[in-house]
């Protein structure tokens, strides 16, 4: 496989960053590209484009709804808008997506730093883990959620010629790097990280990172578990799920989300049509996160390495195999 990925074990860049980052470079060289920000450029890494294209950056201050609408209008005389803020403040803005873009099909970016868990000590009201489900329902919304900074870049490139909407996770803590470059990146593809004929784990964003780690530590018990990234939730890549629910006796999701809505969902969906195994979500159960580290709330909901672990033992004793 080109592009293979490798679990290298250091910190990289945030996904928020990363992003700011690349979508700088891609204004070099296109300049229909802008970037809107609702007062919250340090903490989207929108800054990065505001130093260095200052009058292609829209600040339109603690007005998200507006925001939304002008990016809109902007995309209708055919400037490629990108939409930035923290995840739960995109939310407050879901009637003008749904009208102003998802309806008219509009070619506007949203971009939302601070989703899930990973947000951290900035507590419950800032940790938002609906949207994937919010986005994934609005017909014409292509849904993204990137593993790591490498992918970020490529994601971003994608998306900068990419026709319609699209919503795109990136995050505010810095992770662990799965590619050692920037890999290939084609919206609505899934990538086998690991292969394996047990059981499959499907996880997205900062949940790949903890299950290839998982799995190679599997590995090392005789437990042979195939490792599926699934960085477009939408269009999900239903081929790669089928093939692993033939081939493997089960699936398990990962995913920093709740577990109604999101990536579990997804894959349920593509299960409940075609010839299925038993699959077996992992995600917040229903319930409001709290402030802590993100590696610490990832243990305390379950949604550590260890835990995922432990999902697949109790899996392959669930299912025989």
């Amino acid at each position: 496989m080109s592009n293979a990925p490798t679990l290298v074990g250091q910190q990289s860049d945030s996904l928020r960053e990363a992003f700011g980052k690349v979508i700088s470079e891609c204004a070099n060289s296109d300049p229909k590209v802008l970037v809107l920000d609702a007062d919250v450029a340090g903490g989207t890494g929108a800054h990065h484009f505001r130093r260095q294209h200052e009058k292609r950056f829209i600040q339109c201050g603690i007005a998200e709804q507006n925001m939304i609408g002008v990016a809109a209008g902007l995309a209708t005389v055919g400037f490629k808008p990108f939409v930035t803020t923290f995840a739960t403040f995109m939310l407050r803005g879901i009637e003008q997506i749904r009208l102003s873009i998802a309806y008219s099909q509009k070619n506007v970016k949203l971009i939302a730093s601070h989703p899930g868990l990973d947000v951290g000590p900035d507590g419950a009201s800032a940790q938002c883990i609906e949207d994937i489900a919010c986005m994934r329902a609005l017909p014409g919304m292509t849904v993204l959620s990137p593993c790591d900074a490498w992918e970020v870049q490529a994601a971003t490139k994608a998306l900068l010629n990419y026709p319609g909407p699209a919503y795109m996770r990136t995050g505010r803590s810095p992770c662990p790097n799965v590619f050692t470059q920037e890999p290939d990146f084609t919206i609505g593809k899934g990538r086998l990280l690991q292969d394996g004929n047990t059981v499959t784990l499907i996880s997205c964003g900062v949940m790949t990172h903890r299950a290839l780690a998982a799995s190679k530590e599997l590995a090392a018990h005789g437990v042979s578990v195939r490792v599926i990234h699934m960085p477009t939730i939408k269009p999900i890549d239903s081929a790669l799920i089928i093939q692993a629910a033939n081939e493997t006796s089960a699936i398990i999701s990962c995913e920093d989300h709740n577990v109604i809505g999101g990536l579990g969902s997804a894959v349920a969906e593509v299960l409940a049509e075609n010839p299925s195994v038993p699959l077996f979500r992992m995600g917040l159960n229903e319930t409001i996160g709290r402030s802590g580290e993100p590696d610490e709330l990832a243990t305390f909901y379950g949604l550590d390495k260890e835990s995922i672990k432990s999902k697949v033992f109790q899996v392959i004793e669930k299912v025989g195999k």
